[in-house]
């Protein structure tokens, strides 16, 4: 069953979309994210992302590990096809797969290790979407 995207109130600080496969921990991190101003969607599923992003290319995706039958790293390699300058955040627990870390360089995604806190967390969102855009070497946002 697909879940219908959450959408925060409008920011001029960023778009994100939350692919996160865990309803409690989606919920929490759109809460945080939109108490920080950020315009937020967010789904547990791929065919849900793929018309989110269609609607509004968001700045940054949150990616669980896993995500319906397939890895995260798989899901946002093929979402980012959709939307070629959108930033990637994958939070995962397994950080000494030195395979994750590999691929994760190769497509320029960012790692964020679990568990963190909600500041951790948007510090780290604040630093990614203010980041030069992948592979253009120009910021996201002035």
């Amino acid at each position: 069953m697909k879940d219908q995207s959450a959408i925060a109130k409008p920011s001029f600080d960023g778009a994100i979309l939350l692919l996160i496969s865990e309803p409690v921990v989606r919920l929490v991190m759109r809460e945080v994210l939109d108490h920080a101003g950020y315009l937020v969607m967010a789904t547990g599923d791929v065919g849900t992302a793929v018309e989110r992003i269609n609607e509004s290319k968001p700045d940054l995706l949150i990616v669980s590990p896993y995500v319906d039958s397939i890895t995260g790293y798989a899901a946002a390699k093929y979402l980012r096809t959709h939307c070629p300058g959108m930033h990637v955040l994958m939070v995962a627990g397994l950080l000494a797969d030195d395979r994750l870390q590999n691929r994760a360089e190769l497509e320029r995604f960012d790692i964020f290790p679990e568990p963190f806190t909600a500041s951790q967390l948007l510090k780290k969102v604040a630093e990614i979407i203010h980041a030069p855009l992948p592979g253009s070497g120009t910021l996201s946002h002035p």
